[in-house]
């Protein structure tokens, strides 16, 4: 039974009623549902493709080796991770089996529009004032299905939202970069470069909290 995204609630009742989403066929294999992490006063969210290996194992989002480099990352943008959201554009790990290894899959189309509406929810709960899409998914989810990092990364963006009398944030951001884990796997003579390029995108980001 798919599981209904409740409104009117907090992230502790959504992330409650995600742990029983079937909305698409991932969640079968998959160990458990990982949903966002972080508190409901974040001024910036991060959003990530989807949970791998050891965030599928242990319920959390960027808890792996691409999470630790984010944490590092994050620190030399002076991004406090403590006052960010993190989550993922699919909530479950998609996988093939080999042996009794896990490799990773892509989500599909069909994948993240099943996912579509908890993210939405979150922010729309968060009401965030800049979202980072780390990763292509993440950046066609959010910004549009034509999106490619490589020509518009680390550009602010404007991000419709939709306000009532009691709105905080008048006005929110989105900004694209890459994945932490594309870092992981460029080759070493390169992997300088393409750390530096991913602070400066964050720092771009950190500017709208400035």
């Amino acid at each position: 039974m798919t599981a209904t995204v409740p409104e009117g609630v907090g992230l502790s009742e959504l992330r409650a009623a995600a742990k029983g989403c079937q909305g698409c066929e991932l969640w079968e294999p998959a160990t458990q549902t990982v949903f966002g992490a972080g508190p409901e006063t974040a001024r910036i969210v991060f959003v990530g493709e989807q949970p791998g290996d050891q965030e599928d194992q242990r319920g959390e989002p960027f808890v792996g080796p691409a999470g630790r480099l984010l944490d590092r990352a994050l620190g030399d943008a002076q991004i406090d991770r403590e006052d960010a959201y993190v989550t993922n554009a699919v909530k479950h790990f998609r996988f093939r089996s080999t042996g009794k290894r896990r490799i990773h899959q892509s989500p599909d189309a069909v994948h993240i529009r099943a996912c579509h509406p908890w993210l939405d929810a979150e922010l729309a709960l968060l009401t965030p004032e800049v979202v980072v899409c780390l990763g292509a998914v993440a950046a066609k989810a959010l910004i549009a299905p034509s999106f490619r990092i490589t020509k518009d990364r680390g550009r602010l963006l404007p991000r419709p939202v939709t306000l009532d009398e009691d709105a905080a944030v008048a006005q929110s951001w989105l900004l694209a970069t890459i994945h932490p884990s594309a870092i992981l796997r460029t080759p070493d003579e390169e992997r300088d470069k393409a750390y530096e390029a991913l602070v400066a995108d964050l720092k771009v980001a950190a500017s709208v909290l400035a």
